[in-house]
């Protein structure tokens, strides 16, 4: 799985997002901003970035994916 096809899976599941992406494609991080994460706790937005990437990591297509969350008002 390369790093476009992740940020694109992303950007598909997380509504509004904006996705940067680091790294390679096994073992990456990104950032995602997104209106839907106010009022969410940080747990709460990072497992609704990991659901989107669930089968992937399950698989191990996807090795491991760090996340940092914003709201476009944090950024």
């Amino acid at each position: 799985m390369t790093i476009e096809e992740i940020q694109q899976k992303l950007e598909a599941g997380i509504e509004d997002s904006q996705v940067t992406m680091e790294g390679d494609g096994c073992n990456c991080s990104t950032i995602v901003v997104s209106p839907i994460f106010e009022g969410m706790s940080l747990l709460q937005r990072q497992r609704a970035v990991l659901a989107v990437v669930s089968e992937e990591i399950k698989s191990g297509e996807l090795h491991a994916l760090t996340v940092k969350t914003y709201t476009p008002n944090e950024r």
